[in-house]
């Protein structure tokens, strides 16, 4: 069989029932089409926040293990320098190896930190600022770092060039779409494969969107994020992608009931632009796919589509714990000033304001599980996830098995024929990680017999079987029957203290394994610190 091209798509802060075949009301008929022409994921896991994510799906690796176990700031160990390492090989630098082309377009966010208020501290392409260039990209279209604004996103670059916004008319979902077409038209016409990477930052806050797609969803809100919890949970069960069984998790605690809120118009309209950057992102996927069939290879083009963490209920926080409005507020094409903030008499989505969508949608967005973005019970790590390959999916189905971010490569990889080299030009590379899931493709199930490992700022979780252990932050272990209580209600550890022994133990030997540190950090200046970087002790 000719070696498939691989395009991946990734998605920014989108909640596990954000899609509509995934039980939302939002507008996402390529996507849905996907599915139901391909294979979804029930129960595929991120490591809950956009950079660990991406390092993980990336390398085939935990995050720790390829240098990014926190955000882009560097703590000074070698596990949390905030950019990619010499020990791990992105999907780009083995498919390279295979002979092919290799493209990104959109958000980078795993090389090194970028000050927005200070440009002229950016050194992209130093040894603590790779750029894909560097990590075995032929071709890159887009932004460096994280949030940011839609219409005019800092650390834009075309290749190793920076980019500036200079025309109202740019919207940055629609700019990652035409560059990623392009990059795939310019491919197709080659005789080589491609691996085409898009990373979209929709729905990430900043709260901006077309008018246009805004329209289509005013209204629909109104009922409020109880209303919507309660509509979605029924829409996944019909569908099949929770259990019968699996009860609503509770409102979340630090939100309140619908009648009690007083803005109820500006909330509404919070989540119609929400809402409407997931509509204009899935017109993109939808022109990605039309560009595979001009061109002559969606056939044989293997598709993966899926969320780098669950709905977000932050806000300016980035790469922080603290909110600093400030380090966002960078001008527009017209040097004209955003007003940022969560203000209810600015009505959210225009390129003058900075606002998110707030906590109780995002609890809605993670229907029907428990917290968000940066925690890893359900609702912070399950991600929509889809699978489209036509020539090879004879018969679409839903995959029930526990899958994670750190298979993507390894499967990749499998499917390509190329194979995961020991070095690359430099440093013995780090063993993988993940494991293929190729059968899923053919056979239509898998089983994945080592367990999934999770650690963000001290939030932890194992998953075996159908056991998960899970601690928020610094409190105790919880134990859960994932098979009859995958909403987290139930917590069996006090009645399974073998089990609880057992996987406990089983986190703490893979934390020494790839250097997983308590959080916080304690931070201590042991030397002359290199510039912009930490030195701690490692205080387990």
């Amino acid at each position: 069989m000719t070696r498939p091209n691989i395009v991946l798509i990734l998605a920014d802060d989108m909640g596990f029932s954000d899609l509509g075949c995934y039980g939302s009301e939002i507008d996402t008929p390529s996507i849905d089409q996907m599915a139901r022409e391909g294979i979804a994921f029930s129960q595929m896991y991120n490591m809950a926040r956009c950079c660990p994510t991406r390092a993980s799906l990336l390398t085939g690796l935990y995050p720790h293990q390829a240098g990014v176990g926190h955000m882009v700031g560097d703590y000074g160990v070698a596990e949390y320098q905030g950019y990619l390492n010499e020990s791990c090989a992105t999907i780009a630098e083995v498919l390279k190896t295979g002979g092919y082309r290799t493209q990104l377009s959109g958000k980078w966010h795993v090389g090194g930190d970028y000050p927005l208020q200070e440009p002229e501290s950016w050194t992209p392409g130093d040894a603590r600022h790779p750029t894909p260039l560097q990590r075995g990209f032929d071709h890159f279209w887009g932004t460096l770092t994280g949030a940011g604004s839609f219409f005019a996103p800092p650390t834009l670059m075309d290749g190793d060039t920076p980019v500036t916004v200079t025309s109202e008319d740019f919207y940055y979902t629609d700019e990652i779409t035409d560059h990623a077409v392009r990059m795939i038209e310019e491919s197709a016409a080659g005789d080589v494969p491609f691996f085409s990477y898009i990373a979209y930052t929709s729905p990430h806050w900043p709260l901006h969107a077309l008018e246009e797609d805004i329209e289509k969803y005013r209204g629909v809100y109104e009922g409020g994020w109880d209303e919507l919890r309660l509509a979605r949970h029924a829409r996944l069960k019909e569908l099949g992608i929770v259990d019968e069984s699996w009860e609503l998790s509770p409102r979340d605690s630090d939100s309140i009931p619908w009648e009690e809120v007083e803005n109820k118009e500006w909330e509404s309209r919070r989540m119609a632009v929400y809402a409407a950057q997931i509509d204009r992102m899935d017109q993109g996927v939808g022109r990605v796919l039309d560009a595979l069939d001009s061109a002559g290879v969606r056939e044989n083009t293997l598709v993966i589509f899926l969320s780098d963490n669950g709905g977000c209920a932050e806000f300016l926080a980035e790469d922080s714990n603290t909110p600093d409005p400030v380090q966002f507020d960078t001008p527009m094409w017209n040097g004209e000033r955003m007003r940022m903030g969560n203000i209810p008499e600015i009505a959210p989505g225009g390129a003058d304001t900075f606002q998110s969508y707030d906590l109780p949608w995002a609890n809605a967005s993670n229907t029907p599980f428990r917290l968000h973005k940066r925690w890893v019970h359900e609702g912070g790590i399950s991600t929509p996830a889809i699978l489209s390959w036509p020539e090879s999916i004879r018969k679409p189905h839903l995959v029930s098995e526990p899958t994670h971010v750190v298979d993507i490569a390894a499967t990749i990889y499998d499917i390509s024929g190329t194979e995961y080299p020991a070095e690359i030009a430099g440093p013995e590379l780090t063993p993988l990680e993940g494991h293929s899931f190729r059968r899923v493709i053919e056979n239509g199930g898998w089983i994945r017999s080592a367990p999934i490992y999770w650690e963000h700022e001290g939030n932890r979780a194992v998953r075996l079987g159908d056991w998960k252990l899970v601690s928020e932050g610094n409190t105790g272990w919880e134990l859960y029957d994932m098979k009859s209580d995958r909403t987290e209600l139930n917590d069996l550890a006090a009645s399974n203290p073998e089990v609880l022994e057992r996987m406990s133990q089983m986190y703490e030997d893979w934390a020494e394994r790839v250097g997983a540190l308590p959080w916080p950090v304690v931070r201590e200046v042991t030397a002359a610190p290199r510039p912009g970087s930490v030195h701690i002790h490692d205080v387990r």
